[in-house]
């Protein structure tokens, strides 16, 4: 191919026509509904620290499923997970704002949390007290903690540093500590 020929070809491909790929990472691909069910059990686990509660979970998860099914994305590299993460933070932050503009809803929801069956009440408070951490600090607790990536995984999929997720880390894990323990002071 001339250089006459490269000033035409159009935005976007390579010389030979073809879509341009994403570098290293491979050509983009659409993110397949069947792939969902491979995430969803990390998606349940990190669904579960920003709710506290099992059901809202579950609901978090179906919502954000649906979410993405409805408008497939064409994605750069072969990171679903942290896409599927993302999609689930937002999801949630879209939530819980529509919940802001109807406090008497959110109180009934509290109210209902609150009347849960005891045999989960360590386990909610971890979860609460994860949910109520800054959500900087809370997305690194949860994606290092719960869902079991490692540093750089979770760097990678909250798009910062590894350095900036071991500060958040180490900072998420002192406030989700000093959390329990002023919870267990006030029952005394």
């Amino acid at each position: 191919m001339s250089c006459l020929e490269c000033a035409h070809a159009p935005m976007g491909t390579a010389l030979d026509g073809e879509p341009r790929t994403a570098g290293r990472e491979g050509r983009p691909h659409r993110l397949e509904p069947d792939s969902l069910s491979r995430h969803i059990d990390q998606l349940f686990r990190a669904a579960w620290a920003l709710c506290g509660s099992r059901d809202d979970a579950e609901d978090l998860v179906q919502e954000t499923f649906l979410n993405v099914l409805k408008r497939p994305r064409f994605l750069r590299n072969r990171d679903e997970l942290g896409y599927l993460l993302r999609a689930l933070r937002n999801t949630y932050n879209s939530r819980y704002r529509t919940a802001a503009q109807r406090p008497r809803e959110r109180q009934l929801l509290e109210t209902d949390l609150l009347e849960r069956h005891d045999a989960e009440i360590s386990g909610r408070e971890i979860m609460e007290a994860i949910a109520d951490a800054p959500p900087h600090y809370r997305d690194a607790v949860i994606a290092v903690d719960l869902m079991g990536l490692s540093y750089r995984e979770a760097a990678r999929s909250l798009r910062t540093r590894e350095s900036t997720i071991t500060t958040r880390l180490h900072r998420g894990r002192q406030y989700v500590a000093r959390a329990l323990l002023l919870d267990s002071a006030a029952d005394a």
